[in-house]
């Protein structure tokens, strides 16, 4: 419940009250501010003065006059000129008349005879562009050097040693064609082999008109009429070679 807004009178509000006072939170101190404190104190007592730095003060007689500061030239005494007149160091002597120059010293006498002698020629040159652009006539190609050369117009050594090589490799080509026309060219059979060749044909149409003969007068499978069709194909091919060897004396044979 709350509070009424009049309380009823008690005794006990005649008491006096202790009074507590009131107590302020505890203020923030940083934990580095002794640090911050040393260092400051250490570099402002070092540069604690009373005024400006104690110089010398300067002389009233020393006082700033015109031109003063203008740089001097070192001044002239006479101990320096007495000393120029007493130094101990001579000069050479006057050469003589015979004596002979020394080599590689360039007089006077020389100079004269250089620049009095014959003025160079200027090296040839060509403009090439109206602006004026000008080039030795050497290198811009118009003049015929090349063909004054000492191996003018001769084939190169590199060209010469690839023709060689190009020529052995045809003749190695044309060597292998021969041996192989050659060997497929066709064979001329002599006499003797001619007439080896036909008795060796009729000797195997002997044999194989014997086995012919020998035959059965029937074939009643087909592995007999098939025997008796390859009898007579071979020999009627045997015939035909016969017949060619006796009718032709010149027998060619193809080669290998």
């Amino acid at each position: 419940m709350s509070e009424p807004l009049n309380p009823p009178e008690s005794v006990y509000h005649l008491i006096p009250k202790e009074e507590v006072p009131s107590q302020k939170a505890q203020r923030y101190t940083s934990k580095y501010r002794p640090t911050v404190l040393l260092e400051e104190k250490a570099t402002k007592d070092a540069m604690r003065t009373m005024g400006p730095a104690k110089v010398e003060v300067p002389s009233p007689e020393r006082y700033l006059k015109k031109r003063s500061k203008e740089p001097k030239l070192h001044e002239k005494t006479q101990g320096s000129k007495e000393a120029r007149h007493t130094s101990t160091v001579r000069k050479p002597a006057v050469p003589a008349r015979t004596d002979k120059p020394t080599m590689g010293i360039r007089t006077k006498r020389d100079f004269i005879k250089t620049a009095t002698a014959a003025p160079m020629k200027p090296r040839p040159a060509c403009v090439d562009t109206r602006g004026g652009h000008k080039q030795l006539l050497e290198n811009s190609g118009l003049v015929p050097k090349y063909i004054k050369k000492k191996h003018y117009g001769e084939v190169p050594q590199y060209l010469q040693r690839l023709h060689e090589e190009e020529m052995r490799a045809q003749e190695k080509y044309d060597a292998l064609v021969k041996e192989q026309r050659e060997k497929r060219a066709m064979k001329h059979l002599t006499e003797e082999e001619r007439g080896a060749a036909l008795e060796g044909l009729k000797k195997s149409w002997d044999e194989l008109h014997q086995e012919y003969q020998g035959l059965s007068f029937v074939a009643d499978n087909e592995s007999k009429k098939s025997h008796r069709l390859q009898l007579e194909v071979s020999m009627k091919q045997l015939e035909d070679d016969i017949q060619l060897f006796e009718r032709f004396k010149t027998i060619y044979i193809p080669g290998k």
